[in-house]
């Protein structure tokens, strides 16, 4: 039996998230974004000042049995991540929590913490969700999976322009680079590596723009 989901994956600033927003306006579904979940629980590191190279995977169990983290609904119709009892806002999209992100979802409990909570998402109905192991294993059996990419140097204009994301004096060549390990790092965890499932449509965003890209994937949906 295949899960009732719109599974988008791909790699940093590859565009999920725009196109994962707009496919789930356009078919009035829930967007789910699972990255904001793992920045959700980075900055709840960070705030309680967790030397996260120095924190072991146990240690992460344990911590995690304090986080209480949900997405719940607005005003609009949208969901927003609530992190103890507080929607997070923009707080999750700032440099020192995307340079802390991808080892924070490294971890093993990490991972199984938030996979536990993205498959309580299917009891919506049909959903769209995205992130980097969503068609290969948080569903695995999803009825739609797409992967999206674009070159490094599209991806890095692409974050240069999304507001707070890049240190100050930031370049496309420094940013792309950024990029580059962060890749490095997803695809090479123990853990859930960034991947494309076998049944994925892979989608190339380099050279197309927003409607293209949505477009191609609505037409494999409706």
């Amino acid at each position: 039996m295949s899960d009732n989901v719109v599974a988008i994956d791909g790699p940093a600033a590859s565009g999920k998230s725009t196109i994962a927003n707009l496919v789930a306006k356009k078919l009035c579904i829930p967007y789910i974004n699972t990255g904001n979940m793992y920045r959700a629980v980075t900055l709840c590191f960070l705030d309680n000042k967790i030397d996260i190279t120095n924190f072991s995977d146990a240690e992460s169990t344990l911590f995690l049995k304090s986080v209480v983290l949900n997405y719940v609904e607005n005003n609009d119709d949208e969901y927003e991540i609530e992190l103890n009892g507080k929607l997070v806002g923009d707080s999750i999209r700032t440099p020192r929590v995307a340079a802390e992100v991808s080892s924070v979802a490294a971890l093993p409990s990490v991972r199984e913490f938030l996979t536990t909570k993205q498959r309580e998402f299917a009891q919506l109905g049909l959903i769209v969700m995205e992130g980097r192991d969503i068609g290969t294993v948080v569903f695995p059996k999803a009825t739609h999976k797409f992967f999206l990419t674009a070159s490094p140097l599209v991806r890095a204009q692409r974050r240069l322009g999304q507001e707070g994301e890049t240190v100050d004096g930031a370049t496309i060549e420094s940013v792309a680079r950024e990029i580059e390990d962060r890749d490095y790092q997803d695809m090479n965890r123990a853990v859930a590596p960034l991947k494309q499932a076998q049944d994925a449509v892979l989608v190339d965003t380099s050279n197309m723009n927003i409607d293209q890209v949505l477009e191609t994937i609505c037409s494999n949906i409706i």
